[in-house]
């Protein structure tokens, strides 16, 4: 009875020592593996703040021989037309986000509510156009919008491609969130207090998909205000040009000013990381929510 009493502390504290190691292993796995990720970053901030001549000669230098010069942060505000640039990107990301918030919780909402087959067959193709590479429909879309409809150079016809290609995966997370975390009492509540069904969506239902909401913002964000390929195929005036779009006024046929591209793309990127640092609480709770419920 004494022996076996004795073992059952050594067993637990041996169990209690491979736990420790196994996490200390994963902490330092998981550094090496943010450093790795976060050094192209670093090196970019470093090296907008250096000289072309120094980033050419040692690029993984922490500093230049001039040291910090803002210079090509001036230079790059000036030669992209920030202001302008981001005046596009921001219409042009913001109205885009709105429409497919709007238009995908309300689609999500109706093949949930309806169980109708119309509604299944809807949702079965979007979910396989999910597979469908922008790259197969990219030069059949920029032909027929273009050749055809003419509606190209226009920030609204960038919208409405935006939008239609993004329902998809919003329509689809929207789908599961409503399944596992609406109540549909609440919906029969509001009816009963004499609301009708758009004014229960908006009032009743839209609220509670704020989690999910929250991450299709930002997750749709990024990706229009990161996006370089369709705006360069249906933009090709400069005063409609995104931030993205200006960047690539730097590249020049022979050459290229390495130092104010690092600073054009830190001024492309800053705005977006900022949204992403206010709404990440937002981000991490939309994500696990629907597990969690």
């Amino acid at each position: 009875m004494a022996g076996s009493a004795n073992t059952t502390p050594v067993t637990m504290q041996v169990g209690g020592v491979k736990k420790l190691i196994s996490d200390i292993v994963i902490f330092i796995l998981l550094i090496i593996a943010a450093i790795f990720f976060l050094i192209p970053f670093f090196m970019v901030i470093v090296n907008s703040f250096k000289t072309k001549r120094d980033i050419i000669r040692n690029p993984m230098a922490l500093l230049g021989e001039q040291g910090f010069s803002f210079v090509n942060y001036v230079k790059a505000f000036q030669q992209m037309e920030f202001l302008k640039a981001f005046g596009n990107s921001l219409f042009i990301t913001g109205l885009a986000t709105l429409c497919v918030i709007m238009l995908s919780s309300m689609v999500a909402y109706y093949i949930v509510r309806s169980g109708s087959t119309i509604g299944k067959i809807i949702f079965a193709m979007m979910i396989a156009s999910m597979i469908i590479p922008f790259q197969a429909v990219m030069i059949p879309l920029v032909s027929i919008y273009g050749a055809q409809l003419g509606v190209l150079n226009h920030r609204v016809s960038l919208i409405f491609m935006h939008t239609g290609f993004a329902m998809s995966m919003s329509v689809f997370m929207y789908n599961g969130f409503i399944k596992s975390g609406v109540p549909k009492s609440l919906e029969e509540a509001a009816y009963i207090d004499g609301c009708t069904k758009m004014q229960t969506f908006l009032k009743v239902v839209f609220p509670l998909l704020k989690p999910v909401t929250s991450t299709l913002i930002i997750l749709n964000a990024m990706q229009f205000w990161n996006d370089y390929l369709l705006p360069s195929l249906v933009l090709g005036k400069k005063p409609l040009y995104t931030l993205p779009l200006s960047t690539y006024s730097f590249y020049g046929t022979y050459s290229s000013d390495y130092g104010l591209i690092m600073a054009a793309l830190v001024l492309t990127l800053l705005p977006i990381l900022l949204l992403y640092f206010f709404l990440q609480k937002q981000i991490i709770a939309g994500m696990v929510a629907g597990a969690v419920k």
